[in-house]
């Protein structure tokens, strides 16, 4: 049995049976909830390992119950929703999810992204190394020395595109939004700085992926932000 504890939270019975259903066949473990209120109290109460979370629900919509959940606590959250318009997906993962699945979806990205959100864990549970060192692939970040590698190769990173590589790094696999990195890299997140952002960002790939055999370190979500890709 996987030692991973999910809380489900979807009021719909049909999609609800199918990710349980999932979730058993993949030796998960699991406890469910139909509602934001319910499903506070079941995060409070059982400390799941991963939230997967409906925004469309009868009492208390997804985005407050995320907010309500980050005021306390960083248990990752995937969202899974009807709702694809970018607007929404930008409201969730600003409120402080980590990632965002729209129905209809495939059991097999349910499965993958959970497996994601896991790696992500398990390297946060080894934070005495990532304190001085990260590694991915063949990218290596010195934060002591604050030096970056790419194959044993030293990259020469402008102070912005070394700031954008240690937030995307310490949140690896998960979806930044632009006004994340906006304010956490430039202090603000002015409209007029997304235009800065994507050219930083665009010189930054390119020192990381530098022909189209490279592996692909930085994966762009248009409209909405950037995540960093675990390489295996």
């Amino acid at each position: 049995m996987n030692s991973f504890q999910i809380l489900v939270v979807e009021d719909d019975k049909p999609v609800r049976n199918l990710i349980t259903t999932t979730l058993k066949a993949n030796n998960y473990r699991y406890i469910t909830s139909i509602n934001g209120e319910s499903a506070i109290m079941e995060t409070a109460s059982h400390n799941p390992d991963i939230i997967l979370l409906d925004l469309g629900l009868p009492d208390v919509d997804g985005v407050e119950v995320i907010k309500r959940i980050r005021s306390w606590s960083n248990i990752p959250i995937i969202v899974i929703s009807a709702r694809n318009e970018d607007s929404d997906k930008i409201d969730a993962l600003d409120a402080g999810a980590d990632d965002y699945l729209t129905k209809p979806f495939s059991v097999d990205e349910l499965l993958a992204r959970l497996r994601v959100t896991q790696r992500r864990l398990a390297l946060m549970q080894n934070s005495n190394i990532q304190e001085s060192c990260y590694e991915n692939g063949q990218l290596r970040i010195d934060y002591a020395k604050r030096c970056v590698y790419l194959a044993q190769e030293e990259l020469r990173l402008t102070p912005i595109e070394y700031k954008l590589l240690c937030l995307l790094a310490k949140n690896t696999g998960k979806v930044l939004t632009h006004k994340y990195i906006l304010t956490n890299v430039w202090g603000n997140s002015l409209d007029s700085n997304v235009g800065s952002l994507r050219v930083f960002m665009a010189t930054l790939r390119k020192k990381l992926e530098k022909n189209s055999n490279s592996l692909q370190y930085i994966q762009t979500h248009i409209g909405i932000g950037y995540r960093m890709m675990r390489v295996e």
